[in-house]
């Protein structure tokens, strides 16, 4: 190992990135993930470029890491497989003084509770006890005991939407590289922080806890004053990921500093503003059913351009991105059958549906089934018949993509699952979002674009992997108490654990 304190770290990066609904029949393969390796890995992070400063502070050993869009559980091959190249990687690396970790924290892996602590126990198990680990994670993410504990330093966004992600990662080899400069030197525990950690019994969507509105906005905007307290390094809360059906499931806080009693202070404080509020969290727009949504959308004087959102089967939460409920509704809908009122529904991922619209020609009429190749589970596929408005090849995402007009509906059908975030995504296939009346998008919360587009928005209650409604998708598996699946304010008595690793030992400390 090299003298820390004395001379560059060798800092080594790697992880597994995705956020995985259980209750989706999507399964996310290794074709799911971008993989990257090498230089190439390197890259990806800007703060880490040449001439950077980070980039200069250390020696850095850049492994693997796989993201994916979010979507189904990861089959457990594909887990298996990403893990022993890593694990690889590091038997193969040489000693490394610290360790970039770059997951989300709501990795799902068949026949798994805890993947991201499984990986990261044995990260940290071929990384030996010395290894400073500083993971970065989405806020949608779950911090479990395994998770906590095999890692040093944690942190995550304090955006929803994630306006801050690159902050974050950023932010989290900052802390990794200061502390490898902190007082004591080679010495890895005077190095260590201590962790103040606690999960909240609450687990709500993340349209519910957007820090764009109350009391979200509030609540996390008290993380960077308790951060800059006397002794605390960092200080995150998790929202955790409503759509797993797993025990670690549920809110979480941790700060992480030199002072044991401050940083448990500042956990007390954050936890309980979460938990104090759990009633009062509320849908970021209102949220209706899809007639009543369509109702406002199409009500006299109803501002243009009305955006919609189908979030039962959005992408990026982990809905398989085919579910066909919405569309069939729209096409049903008789105030857009003469195309007086003109909508565009993005969208539904359809190999064989856009295989033969490119066969067939933009002009031509065509007959199709769309969608519910994977979730068939709310409609099964929908009827279009239409035009073949334009053809696309060529995105990185999407592939091939198709948009059939029906009436006064555009129906966006691509080659693979996309989400639909940027107005050059609509704007490429000849479609104009803002001289469309309405715009029905396979989203939750809006992404910025979007949220700017949008003269009026409703959020939409629609069916799918990602449902809204929790309480109709079943889960099953969530520890006791967690709310809004029970409402014990007991619950509510949370016991703060203050823990930093020494040597082999995890050992936890009274914080006053």
């Amino acid at each position: 190992m090299s003298e820390t304190g004395l001379g560059r770290p060798r800092i080594g990066i790697a992880g597994i990135s995705i956020e995985s609904s259980t209750f989706s029949p999507h399964q996310s393969g290794d074709k799911a993930f971008t993989q990257r390796r090498g230089e190439t890995l390197l890259d990806y992070y800007g703060f880490l470029d040449a001439g950077e400063e980070m980039r200069d502070a250390a020696d850095w050993i850049p492994l693997l890491q796989c993201r994916s869009l979010p979507g189904g559980a990861v089959p457990l091959e594909t887990y298996e497989r990403f893990k022993a190249e890593i694990l690889t990687g590091i038997r193969a690396g040489g000693a490394f003084d610290g360790f970039y970790f770059d997951i989300h924290g709501a990795m799902s892996v068949t026949d798994m509770d805890d993947a991201e602590g499984d990986l990261a126990a044995a990260v940290r198990a071929e990384l030996g006890d010395d290894t400073l680990i500083s993971a970065s994670m989405d806020l949608h993410g779950n911090v479990s005991r395994q998770l906590l504990d095999a890692v040093d330093l944690i942190t995550c966004y304090r955006m929803a939407p994630h306006e801050d992600a690159w902050n974050t990662k950023a932010r989290a080899v900052h802390n990794l590289l200061s502390r490898l400069r902190t007082e004591g030197g080679a010495d890895p525990v005077a190095r260590r922080p201590y962790k103040a950690w606690v999960q909240v019994p609450v687990l709500l969507p993340g349209e519910k806890t957007s820090t764009r509105i109350e009391p979200a906005r509030s609540i996390y905007r008290q993380v960077p004053e308790v951060e800059a307290g006397v002794g605390v390094l960092d200080a995150s809360i998790w929202v955790g990921y409503a759509w797993a059906d797993e025990p670690r499931c549920q809110a979480a806080v941790v700060v992480t500093g030199d002072d044991p009693r401050a940083i448990a202070e500042g956990t007390r404080k954050l936890a309980s503003a979460y938990w104090d509020a759990r009633a009062d969290f509320a849908f970021v727009a209102d949220a209706l059913d899809l007639d009543a949504c369509l109702d406002a959308a199409l009500a006299s004087g109803a501002p243009r351009p009305y955006v919609i959102s189908d979030s039962g089967d959005n992408p990026t939460a982990g809905g398989a991105g085919d579910v066909s409920w919405t569309l069939g509704e729209l096409l049903q809908r008789p105030e857009l059958a003469d195309g007086a009122v003109t909508l565009i529904h993005a969208s539904i991922f359809d190999e064989q549906a856009v295989s033969q619209a490119v066969a067939a020609g933009v002009g031509a009429q065509v007959d199709l089934q769309v969608g519910a190749n994977v979730d068939a589970g709310p409609a099964g596929p929908v009827n279009l018949k239409g035009t073949v408005f334009s053809i696309t090849t060529g995105d990185p995402e999407a592939g091939t993509q198709v948009v059939i007009s029906s009436g006064g509906v555009h129906a966006i059908i691509t080659e693979r699952r996309k989400p639909f975030h940027h107005l050059e995504d609509f704007t490429k296939l000849g479609l104009d979002p803002h001289a469309t009346d309405i715009v029905v998008v396979k989203i939750g919360y809006l992404e910025p674009e979007l949220y700017k587009l949008a003269a009026g928005w409703k959020l939409g209650l629609t069916p799918g992997g990602v449902d809204q409604d929790l309480i109709r998708l079943g889960h099953a598996r969530l520890a006791p108490g967690v709310f809004p699946f029970t409402d014990d304010p007991t619950a509510g008595e949370l016991d703060i654990v203050v823990s930093r690793r020494e040597g082999q030992q995890i050992v936890e400390v009274q914080s006053a």
